[in-house]
């Protein structure tokens, strides 16, 4: 009789996933990996960071830092894209349905990604981390979206 794999579960693999797109992000504050997913199949990755051609906050600094803007507060201050706006936009890019597919994020999406995942078609959102933006969260509940917390062992 062989030895039991120990395997993660579909939900822990892709997170997991997860954490390793947000080693991309180019941000100082937080780094945010995103991917979507349908049928166990990875659509699209995402991580936060300032759009293509345009200097790295690392390279520029972060005016929210500088301002001392609270995490949650002044997006429009921000030059970087959040991890699930990259997620988005790559599937828009390469004509990839992302209607009926899971978000996976290491933190809660923001209520500016939140309006556009429930535009996308997104039916289920499982996040790492917490975000401080309870809209969100309310913009979900209306939507009837599946929302999960999921916590890895890091």
């Amino acid at each position: 009789m062989s030895e039991q794999l120990n395997r993660p579960d579909w939900d822990t693999y892709f997170m997991e996933i997860t954490h390793v797109v947000a080693k991309r992000s180019t941000c100082m504050r937080r780094q945010v990996g995103a991917i979507l997913v349908k049928d166990k199949h990875i659509l699209t990755t995402g991580y936060n960071g300032a759009p293509k051609g345009l200097v790295h906050c690392g390279e520029i600094g972060c005016l929210r830092q500088e301002l001392g803007v609270p995490s949650g507060e002044r997006h429009e201050l921000c030059r970087a894209l959040h991890a699930e706006q990259n997620a988005i936009i790559q599937a828009a890019n390469l004509g990839i349905s992302i209607e009926g597919s899971t978000l996976y994020c290491t933190t809660a999406p923001c209520s500016l990604c939140a309006k556009m995942l429930i535009n996308a078609g997104v039916v289920r959102v499982v996040f790492d981390g917490a975000y401080p933006d309870e809209r969100a969260m309310e913009f979900f509940r209306e939507a009837g979206m599946i929302v999960e917390q999921m916590t890895l062992n890091k």
